[in-house]
């Protein structure tokens, strides 16, 4: 097994930044929009008794979105480290993942326009399984 390629790393701490702005955003959005509306912890204790009393869900929505297809990522480039992969169409995937969620997350949490956030949405879904696919043929190749 060969030196793991690091330079797959820094496309994830890039992600696990942005997790944290939206995460930093959700936190003033949400404590903001309670004391402002005097609403009662209790009172959005669940996601469902939340999405009945709060306004402003758009960090929210956008933070459990930031677990769900990046968790792709995430898991392949562990396989890649893991296993001593060192391959530049990997590090090129995981860039271009990484810079469209940023654009995903500037329209999801600026003006919201699904017709311009979904096809970036796509983009970056399309190059998560290009980067899975070409995970695969590398392992295959052994």
């Amino acid at each position: 097994m060969s030196e793991p390629d690091l330079r797959l790393v820094w496309p994830l701490a890039a992600m696990v930044a942005l997790t944290l702005v939206v995460w930093i955003r959700l936190y003033f959005e949400r404590i903001g929009e309670m004391r402002e509306r005097r609403i009662h912890p209790q009172k959005v204790a669940t996601q469902q008794l939340a999405a009945g009393v709060l306004t402003r869900t758009q960090a929210a929505d956008h933070f459990r979105n930031l677990f769900e297809m990046p968790v792709l990522l995430y898991a392949g480039v562990a396989v890649a480290l893991a296993t001593g992969m060192r391959c530049d169409f990997l590090v090129y995937a995981a860039w271009t993942f990484v810079a469209l969620r940023i654009a995903h997350a500037t329209i999801h949490l600026t003006y919201n326009r699904v017709m311009h956030r979904f096809p970036i949405y796509v983009a970056s879904s399309v190059v998560v399984w290009l980067f899975w696919i070409g995970l695969v043929v590398e392992l295959a190749r052994g």
